[in-house]
């Protein structure tokens, strides 16, 4: 007998325990919690669409009220999604259609959350399906504006937090987890005719996109990623101050995030830079050791 299927919805949140760092660890409020996994489900669903990484069977597109057939159409889909987001924001009936927009509504209500991180995170995966490479490291931050940085600032507001200071941190933060995130997946990026390594430091260093196919790396690529860990690096640093800023269990969960960044960082390292075999993942004591680390500096 063939297993169940697995629901849609389960099987987006389950994505949550393969992340760099925790998205809802338990030492959170139950509150806080359900609200990060609310957003967590919008932001998975939302890259999973764009990666063309849903469950099979189409689920996830009669969910949004297209026929299962379009589930294959990425941009279809991520319309069908904006459509969804925008249900959650209007009290007429029937509301949205897909339970992870449903959960997502009373955090949006509870927490006072506008639309528009979440129209810039749909935004980002249009993107995806326009833009295939970056000319320059401005382009490529012009898109974490999109792809990553609304994140931090949901966290933000789901705590009660926000602050311009702390906005300008947390992009930093972001930012440099998704360059981090680009830095480990170089190789299944390129698997979906994608490449994050901006082009003019590709030239700089030598490296063709052919190098990027290599089953390991070769002494120009792994210069390139380690510039370009250490940009990543230098974000994170400039973000950690948040750490600092925040009080009590939420410190915790941030120090969690830039931990996660710098023990990724430090699994790349010690892989020599060599990220074509695969993405370099930090151990569990690594991560714990870093957390350690960032909540003795404060940051």
């Amino acid at each position: 007998m063939s297993p169940e299927p697995v629901a849609p919805e389960r099987a987006v949140l389950d994505k949550a325990a393969h992340e760099n760092f925790p998205v809802a660890p338990f030492f959170l409020p139950r509150a806080w919690r359900a609200d990060l996994m609310a957003v967590y489900g919008f932001a998975r669903l939302v890259d999973d669409i764009g990666d063309g990484d849903l469950a099979p069977g189409g689920g996830d597109a009669v969910l949004l009220g297209l026929d299962r057939a379009q589930s294959e159409d990425r941009l279809a889909m991520l319309d069908a999604l904006e459509a969804d987001l925008r249900r959650v924001y209007s009290d007429r009936a029937p509301g949205p259609g897909h339970p992870l927009m449903r959960r997502l509504g009373p955090t949006v209500r509870r927490c006072g959350l506008s639309p528009e991180p979440f129209e810039r995170l749909i935004e980002a995966n249009r993107q995806d399906q326009r833009v295939s490479r970056y000319e320059s490291y401005a382009d490529l931050l012009d898109y974490c504006e999109l792809s990553a940085n609304p994140v931090g600032r949901l966290v933000l507001g789901i705590t009660g937090t926000t602050t311009p200071e702390r906005i300008r941190r947390s992009d930093a933060i972001c930012t440099a987890l998704q360059i981090v995130e680009h830095i480990q997946d170089v190789a299944e990026d390129l698997r979906r005719d994608r490449i994050y390594l901006p082009a003019e430091d590709m030239k700089r260093f030598g490296v063709a996109e052919s190098d990027l196919a290599a089953p390991t790396g070769g002494a120009q690529a792994r210069a390139l990623v380690a510039f370009e860990a250490e940009r990543a690096r230098d974000l994170l640093n400039e973000g950690a101050p948040l750490v600092g800023s925040v009080h009590g269990r939420l410190k915790l969960l941030l120090a969690g995030f830039v931990a996660g960044g710098r023990a990724a960082l430090q699994a790349v390292a010690a892989a020599d830079h060599d990220v074509l075999p695969g993405p370099p993942k930090p151990s569990k004591l690594g991560l714990l050791r870093a957390v350690g680390a960032t909540l003795r500096r404060e940051g």
